[in-house]
């Protein structure tokens, strides 16, 4: 098996999943509106590339109200993302479950907070 085969994600239609209204910019911020979840983590990535611009990006968590391990996997992609753009990204009112996942794995440090 190739690494790709492992990764076979159904799309789920997610009501209010458009990417336009997955992230919505607010306050000089990238506010997240919908769950950091496998449901929505593909939407989400694209949707956070899409609203990188130069400088400095504050994703912000405070309407998350359910999130899973492919947070993590989203966010790093957006870290990644931002690096190519000349972007910095910074992360706010990151879920507790999220935290708890980076100290698990190890990655803590590699998530910068604003």
């Amino acid at each position: 098996h190739r690494w790709s085969d492992c990764f076979h994600f159904r799309q789920e239609q997610v009501p209010g999943s458009r990417l336009e209204e997955m992230i919505e910019r607010e306050a000089g911020r990238l506010l997240v509106k919908v769950p950091l979840t496998m449901a929505n983590a593909r939407g989400l990535l694209e949707a956070g590339r899409s609203a990188l611009q130069p400088g400095e990006q504050v994703f912000d968590f405070c309407e998350v109200t359910e999130a899973d391990s492919s947070a993590l996997a989203v966010m790093l992609g957006w870290l990644r993302a931002a690096s190519l753009s000349r972007s910095t990204v910074k992360f706010a009112n990151i879920p507790n479950g999220v935290v708890s996942l980076a100290e698990l794995y190890g990655v803590t440090e590699l998530l910068p907070l604003a």
